[in-house]
């Protein structure tokens, strides 16, 4: 009887052992943040990505009655950024902000890669997301997507097309299109946003990809068209622009941008849970929406497990597109 008793004294305290690791990381989360949040990003400061997470982290101090600190670490395709965030701790007070090119794209353009999007990453939640317009001038002949895959295709490299640098959503994604249809056009990578649509606008190039904070302001003042979105759906903003999804010829050219954050993967999973549900119900605020609506983007509603799967999703349909293009940026 005396042995029983010490079997299951034994196994009584080997249970409350290995509870011990569960209780804590429950208290560490419901503590969280005990110091301000550093939040690496590689965006310059005062771009949209950079003014969408600003405004994010405004609402989460508030939330979480601690200073949420922006650290603009811009250049080197995001690498600075990422270097810097890997070099800070593991228990959820460094955070990194990181785009779909980091994420979904550079795994396939570089062959070096200095992280590892599964094993260094932990998504936590989209903050943004800007469905992409074919854009054209105002004054163009090119009036629909049928009429741009006419011209492609009559004579192969003759349509130009620009993008803000080589690599970015707007190459790829009209590499994306190109396949899709089978036509070869030409890329013209400009310095900036103003550049380029400038360039769109008196028809140095035929067409690009913009989004409404791009390409919108030429577009209101009548320098520019749109003349389809490469989505499922119409903007409530430009309601008499044709989703891809209702045409035909080009029905799954879907091509958008997106900014998520990240957590390192060795935070604790109830604190990455705990910062999760505090980033959607921020966004979920009217105060956001409001914002969003005038800077162009959409606010996901996504949990980190939809986040992840959407990430894997993004990266296995971009390695057809950048390998027949053979785009290495290494």
């Amino acid at each position: 009887m005396n042995d029983r008793r010490r079997v299951l004294r034994t196994v009584a305290g080997c249970g409350a052992t290995a509870l011990l690791p569960l209780l804590a990381s429950r208290a560490f989360a419901q503590t969280f943040p005990s110091r301000p949040v550093r939040v690496t990003t590689p965006f310059s400061a005062g771009s949209g990505p950079d003014a969408a997470l600003r405004l994010v982290g405004e609402h989460l101090a508030k939330k979480w009655g601690q200073p949420v600190i922006v650290d603009n670490k811009p250049g080197g395709g995001g690498f600075i950024a990422v270097s810097q965030f890997k070099l800070g701790g593991t228990d959820g007070h460094e955070l990194i902000q990181l785009d779909s090119n980091h994420i979904t794209t550079h795994p396939h353009t570089y062959k070096k890669l200095p992280y590892n999007v599964e094993t260094d990453f932990a998504p936590l939640g989209m903050l943004l997301r800007t469905p992409f317009f074919v854009v054209v001038a105002a004054d163009s002949p090119i009036r629909t997507m049928d009429d741009l895959i006419a011209k492609a295709k009559a004579k192969p490299d003759s349509v130009f097309y620009g993008s803000w640098f080589v690599g970015s959503p707007g190459h790829i994604g009209a590499l994306r299109l190109q396949t899709m249809t089978g036509t070869k056009m030409t890329h013209v990578a400009f310095r900036d946003f103003g550049a380029l649509y400038g360039a769109v606008s008196t028809k140095e190039v035929d067409w690009a990809l913009g989004s409404v904070a791009s390409a919108g302001p030429l577009e209101k003042a009548g320098r520019l068209r749109f003349i389809a979105l490469a989505s499922s759906t119409r903007d409530p903003q430009y309601p008499t622009v044709p989703a891809t999804s209702e045409l035909p010829s080009v029905r799954g050219f879907d091509v958008s941008a997106w900014a998520g954050l990240f957590a390192p993967k060795a935070a604790p999973a109830q604190v990455r849970d705990r910062i999760a549900a505090d980033i959607a119900d921020v966004l979920a605020s009217p105060a956001i929406a409001e914002r969003y609506r005038t800077l162009g983007y959409e606010r996901p509603r996504m949990s980190p497990a939809e986040f992840t799967e959407l990430i894997r999703r993004e990266t296995v349909s971009w390695k057809d597109v950048i390998a027949s293009a053979n785009l290495i940026l290494d």
